[in-house]
């Protein structure tokens, strides 16, 4: 049986990494730029920065979800970094991302056991398991960080 779809969405691109992206209400509309350090102008948002954002709140949701079910309270930070890597395979790029996530007042091996609960979780790490490189790892909370 097929899955059950949801939610679905969409977005639209014209101008490729130096252009602009927005869903087909634009309700959402976002200037895309390649970053300065690649060459570009770096006056927009890169695709980069869009998929951490996306990623980082998805991931913290998962996280979100196994804290209210073991009913912890405490508040918590997901900071979610996007590699852009050469991929020597095609001369092309690929992708890593390293997740890290605080708990207020846990030690980092009961957040780790947290945060590894929401890496399966969450679907943005179902859609790139095996695909790109992920490294999960419990950092102390840092308020405002």
């Amino acid at each position: 049986m097929p899955d059950k779809v949801v939610y679905t969405t969409s977005a639209i691109n014209t101008g490729a990494r130096e252009g602009e992206s927005h869903s087909p209400d634009r309700s959402y509309e976002v200037k895309i730029a390649t970053p300065k350090k690649m060459g570009g102008s770096g006056d927009g948002t890169d695709p980069e920065q869009l998929f951490a954002l996306g990623y980082s709140a998805c991931f913290h949701a998962a996280l979100e979800h196994y804290k209210k079910e073991e009913k912890i309270e405490n508040r918590s930070q997901v900071t979610l970094t996007v590699n852009l890597l050469k991929d020597p395979e095609d001369d092309g790029f690929k992708l890593s991302v390293a997740v890290e996530v605080g708990i207020e007042d846990m030690n980092e091996e009961e957040a780790q056991k947290l945060a590894d609960k929401a890496h399966a979780f969450c679907p943005y790490s179902k859609a790139t398991k095996g695909n790109i490189e992920h490294t999960i790892k419990a950092v102390p909370y840092v308020e405002g960080k």
